[in-house]
């Protein structure tokens, strides 16, 4: 897990350790209760969040946490915790680093649809 939290992949986790990719697996249904892939997954989204508490911008904690873009970070929150980033940090006291949903002004552009 420390490993998989360090950002290292699962092959090098488990040639790292001495295991096999099965023996892994099956070592980490038993101690989270998924396999070490989701592990990664999930250690990956914390350390993007608490880069996203301390004020680092989305992309800028998505990419520094291991995602490829703003986009997987936005995928992998609502795959895993079932929500946005956004209405993630609504309700977690961090309201002020939530994205804007409106503006209070028109933006500038003359386009209309």
């Amino acid at each position: 897990a420390a490993q998989l939290r360090q950002g290292r992949s699962v092959t090098a986790t488990a040639r790292g350790v001495g295991l096999g990719a099965r023996q892994l697996h099956r070592r980490s249904l038993a101690a989270f209760g998924y396999g070490p892939k989701t592990l990664a997954r999930v250690l990956r989204l914390q350390r993007a969040l608490a880069l996203v508490r301390e004020g680092t911008p989305y992309a800028e904690a998505a990419y520094a946490a291991g995602c490829t873009d703003q986009a997987h970070l936005a995928r992998e929150m609502r795959e895993l915790a079932g929500t946005t980033l956004g209405g993630y940090l609504s309700g977690t006291g961090y309201e002020g680093l939530a994205a804007k949903s409106e503006t209070a002004q028109p933006s500038g552009s003359r386009t209309t649809a």
